[in-house]
């Protein structure tokens, strides 16, 4: 498999993560949107990251997909979504708002970061923020009392994107959210950045 796209994207990482947590070999080829789009054009015409391709040269786009689709390689048992209902819409209730959580962090970055000071929109960005920290707020609930992982023993997909959505936040966004305020998802999320999947996917 080789997956295409730099680990600035949240949504790159948290697939090259699942990857490695689910010991499936696979390239990574660091191809910028921005930085290298005619590049990134040849490979996947639409330019969006992350962009899968399998060994049968399949293309696959869209982190939940591709993480649907890697996750169905390996044994039930060995899964990073549970099979069981209840346990897998807890996992997908959590997903949910830490990806909104995301989304609403690349907002304000792409507010801030691309658009000229003097037509930014301050209305704008102040929903935006409510929006996120309601995310963060919600996740901070979820995640206080849970001295090992959320669903169990082992790490799974929602430990996986709760924290890349947080260290994402905090790397692109310092100051906006202060982890005093999130101690929990603070302390959660730096408990899983020192594990070896990812260290070995490090924010750019």
């Amino acid at each position: 498999m080789l997956l295409i796209g730099v680990l600035d994207s949240p949504y790159v990482r948290r697939v090259a993560i699942s990857l490695a947590v689910l010991g499936l070999p696979f390239e990574h080829r660091h191809v910028s949107v921005f930085r290298h789009f005619d590049e990134f054009a040849q490979l996947n015409p639409i330019v969006k990251a992350p962009t899968l391709f399998e060994d049968d040269g399949t293309m696959l786009i869209d982190s939940t997909l591709i993480l649907d689709h890697i996750d169905h390689k390996v044994a039930p048992a060995c899964r990073l979504m549970p099979e069981e209902p209840g346990a897998r819409l807890h996992a997908l209730s959590v997903i949910g708002l830490a990806l909104a959580a995301t989304e609403k962090t690349m907002q304000e970055v792409y507010e801030r970061q691309l658009r000229p000071e003097a037509l930014q929109h301050a209305p704008w960005l102040e929903r935006v923020q409510k929006q996120m920290h309601a995310a963060y707020g919600l996740l901070e609930a979820r995640v206080a009392g849970h001295e090992g992982w959320l669903l169990g023993d082992r790490m799974m997909q929602p430990d996986i994107t709760v924290a890349i959505a947080w260290r994402f936040t905090q790397f692109m966004l310092p100051g906006a959210v202060d982890a005093a305020r999130y101690p929990a998802l603070a302390a959660f999320s730096e408990r899983a950045e020192a594990l070896p999947e990812f260290i070995g996917a490090p924010l750019e």
